[in-house]
């Protein structure tokens, strides 16, 4: 599998887990949090960054492409479907 492909599963299943812990955030389901939609997208965004890191350590900084690279295979795959589950956890459960 290219490099490519797998900073984009990296980033897939780090916005899965990301959004999932916003919905819980987001919906009250912690007593002492209550709803806090700012508290959920910094969750959400610090494991952006954390999946990031992750990607550049396990196939190396040249083979991720910088931020260029890390801009197209894992950023905008994160953020598109990190706002699409966490609507869908949203209205489903």
């Amino acid at each position: 599998m290219e490099v490519e492909a797998k900073v984009i599963t990296v980033h897939i299943i780090a916005a899965l887990v990301a959004s999932y812990l916003s919905f819980i955030l987001s919906s009250g389901a912690i007593p002492g949090v209550g709803t806090n939609e700012a508290l959920a997208t910094l969750v959400g965004l610090v494991i952006l960054y954390l999946a990031g890191q992750l990607s550049e350590r396990l196939f190396g900084k040249e083979a991720v492409g910088g931020f260029k690279g890390w801009l197209w295979s894992g950023i905008v795959p994160f953020l598109l479907l990190w706002y699409m589950f966490w609507a869908m956890f949203v209205n489903i459960l």
